[in-house]
This record gives C-alpha cells, structure tokens and sequence, in this order.
C-alpha cells in the first residue's frame, strides 16, 4: 500500500492483478485497485473530479479525467473516510498510476488538488 498526505486529506492505495479477467496472449492485463480518502482536517472536502495519468511498460501513456469516481461526488466529515474500487487494463504486465483529485472545502467553497500516490500495476509473481 502507497499513501500521501495532502492539507489534511490522506489518499491510501492497494493495488492487485485479476488474472481471471486477463488474457495475456491478446496483450489485455487487468489490474483493480482500491482507494481509501480519509479526511484529517478540520472540515468536510467533497471530491468534485480524478485526474490519472497510466503509464504502460510498452511505452504508452494516458491520461483519464472526468468528474467524481465510480459515479459518485462524496463529501467526506472530518474524521471520516470513503473507500472505492475501480480497476484499469493495460497491454503489458507492469506499469504505474498517479494522478490527483480536485477537492472543494465546504467550510469556504475554495478548490484545492490532492495527490493520489505513484502505485505499480504488476502481478505479484514480478516481485520475486
């Protein structure tokens, strides 16, 4: 597990390879990937949009914004935390994400980004 910290907005992720949803001949690698959001600050943030960027080791870069995750703007108390899983595909059996979401303060409606840690897409046998 990677986690950051980011004014007061603790992102954790786990990542793990779906073998039953890959099929490595046709270069189709599926990783899910689970996020954890903890608010540490004083206020309730909303998350309003994701920002990724995924890199492949073939050499291929993308990046992917849209508004909330999984279909959802949660806005999160203090001391609370929100929890979503999602998953992304590669051609290859290694690669990485980072990105950052786009936070609002309720206590002011000012906007701030919070960082979403570098993690590695990579079936754990590579690890060995």
């Amino acid at each position: 597990m990677v986690t950051e910290i980011t004014e007061g907005v603790k992102v954790s992720v786990e990542a793990v390879y779906q073998p039953e949803y890959s099929n490595p001949e046709n270069e189709h690698f599926m990783f899910a990937y689970k996020i954890t959001i903890e608010n540490m600050g004083n206020y309730s943030v909303q998350l309003l949009r994701r920002h990724w960027f995924i890199f492949d080791s073939t050499g291929t870069h993308r990046e992917v914004e849209g508004e909330g995750v999984v279909g959802q703007q949660p806005i999160i108390a203090p001391g609370q935390q929100y929890e979503y899983v999602s998953g992304c595909n590669l051609k290859s059996d290694m690669g990485s994400m980072a990105g950052s979401y786009q936070m609002l303060k309720e206590i002011d409606g000012s906007l701030f980004d919070v960082a979403i840690p570098k993690f590695n897409l990579m079936p754990d046998h590579k690890l060995n």
